[in-house]
């Protein structure tokens, strides 16, 4: 009974990965943050946030920094590569990257992630609301680089 305790206590709190199998992947900086609705795009402002991402090689982990213990995690199912396409140009380049997905309390979320950047976009269940996360790869030298902003300040005459 002792050794199907621990057993029980994951699976009723959810398999949880050790942190200790995660390898840092890269830093990045939050650059936009958006909401779509209809046809419609707001931008939400939101201060810089630094991301640090790892993986496992089945899994990415992304959190957010000053935040360890929150985190999201996303399963790989593609790690082919991902598509760009070059503004102006209607040919699609496939670049080295994978995409992955993460599914909690209804909210599908899916990851686009590259050395140069990442794009989670998140669609709520019961909403017509797609939001989409943004962020650029922080060289690993430049943390002073990082703006303080990533949206014009208001200024008064």
């Amino acid at each position: 009974m002792i050794r199907v305790l621990p057993v029980l206590i994951s699976l009723a709190l959810g398999a949880t990965l050790p942190a200790e199998d995660f390898r840092p992947f890269a830093n990045f900086v939050l650059s936009s943050h958006l909401k779509v609705a209809g046809d419609r795009v707001t931008l939400i402002p939101m201060k810089p946030v630094i991301f640090h991402v790892s993986t496992d090689g089945l899994h990415v982990r992304i959190t957010a920094d000053g935040n360890e213990e929150a985190s999201s995690t996303f399963e790989i199912y593609r790690s082919d590569g991902v598509g760009r396409q070059r503004s102006g140009e209607t040919a699609l380049d496939v670049i080295p990257g994978i995409q992955a997905l993460n599914k909690t309390g209804g909210v599908l979320r899916h990851l686009r992630l590259t050395r140069e950047a990442f794009t989670i976009t998140t669609f709520p269940g019961v909403s017509d609301r797609t939001v989409i996360t943004h962020a650029l790869a922080i060289p690993p030298a430049a943390p002073a680089a990082i703006p303080k902003s990533i949206f014009p300040e208001k200024r008064t005459p």
